[in-house]
């Protein structure tokens, strides 16, 4: 099987973790290795003196999970809808009674960076919630420019980088960023089951809500302090994730791995222009390569590469785009055949 969907083919030594015997979550040694994953994911995100949660949960989990405790806080929020997922953050805005401007972005659009400062200074909410990448459309979003219209106006910045942490430059320091939201199943390459929570050292000692029982921030971080969760984790991804954490430092952090995602979708992105396929993003992520086929009927496609070569790609939200992942295990050579591949189901 090859997989271009998240989290990509992924190296045989992690996946082979999860058939060993694991240690028993309530020991020294379990609260050890959470401790350790915690420090280099502060410093992968570079989130000087940060705390982290971990939740053995979905990315939208994670993002239920900053409304209730955190965005229910607040006077009012504005969400960037570029997407499903952007549109994810407005829901559940609706979802929890918070006041929130609606800014609606075009499919595959940049934003208008001029109008959105325009927005924020007529609506003044003090949450701003966002996509780094709007993984629905390819779609990456100017974080320096929505960090200066944040600080300006002094506005909280939440982002969800579930699609950009190690697939795109990101400094949770530089930019400003109070919350960030990431998951195992991307950059992070090992199985889904597992939502990162990042927090500014800003944020602590703030006054959290309580309002969902399982993901209460004061809860998980009283809990953390010792390197231990309030409820059982999904131990195995745990560990798979400490060893993926441990492989990154030994191979020179993230610079590296953004180097070769950069590589793969600039390889990948060679093959589109050959075979005519657009590229509709303004300003496209490395994390993933959205692009329009001529495939407008029922995704033969996607059917075709399933069935034939026991291959997966994304389907997207219109009829012929799809998406691959630049994540995971892939050689240039892997590239070229799923072009072909994908080429040869075109109508």
């Amino acid at each position: 099987m090859r997989s271009y969907v998240f989290p990509g083919d992924i190296d045989p030594a992690i996946m082979a973790i999860g058939a060993k015997p694991f240690l028993y979550m309530r020991t020294d040694a379990f609260s050890q290795i959470n401790k350790e994953s915690e420090q280099i994911l502060l410093d992968l995100i570079h989130c000087t003196g940060g705390r982290t949660i971990i939740y053995t949960g979905s990315g939208t989990g994670a993002m239920s999970a900053v409304v209730e405790n955190y965005v229910t806080t607040k006077k009012k929020a504005i969400v960037i809808d570029g997407g499903s997922f952007g549109h994810r953050w407005f829901q559940l805005c609706e979802y929890y009674g918070v006041p929130v401007v609606h800014y609606e972005v075009g499919f595959a659009k940049d934003i208008d960076y001029e109008d959105l400062e325009r927005t924020v200074a007529a609506e003044r909410p003090d949450v701003f919630l966002c996509q780094h990448h709007e993984t629905s459309t390819g779609q990456l979003f100017d974080l320096g420019k929505i960090s200066a219209i944040c600080r300006k106006f002094g506005i909280s910045l939440v982002v969800d980088v579930i699609s950009t942490f190690l697939a795109e430059p990101l400094s949770m320091d530089e930019y400003g960023i109070d919350i960030c939201i990431t998951s195992t199943q991307k950059g992070l390459n090992i199985p889904p089951g597992l939502s990162i929570l990042f927090f500014s050292k800003n944020l602590e000692g703030y006054a959290w809500n309580h309002k969902g029982y399982y993901w209460d921030f004061d809860d998980n971080f009283s809990n953390l302090r010792r390197g231990q969760t309030p409820f059982s984790p999904a131990t195995i991804l745990y560990l798979q994730l400490h060893a993926r954490l441990l492989q990154l430092k030994a191979e020179g952090g993230e610079d590296k791995n953004i180097a070769h995602v950069r590589h793969r979708a600039l390889k990948f992105r060679e093959y589109c222009r050959k075979y005519g396929w657009d590229v509709p993003a303004e300003v496209p992520s490395y994390a993933i390569t959205g692009f329009q086929t001529r495939d407008t009927a029922e995704r033969k496609i996607f059917k075709g590469l399933m069935e034939k070569y026991d291959t997966y790609i994304m389907p997207g939200g219109k009829p012929g785009f799809y998406r691959v992942s630049h994540m995971g295990l892939q050689t240039d050579r892997e590239l070229e055949e799923l072009a072909e591949r994908i080429h040869e189901f075109e109508p």
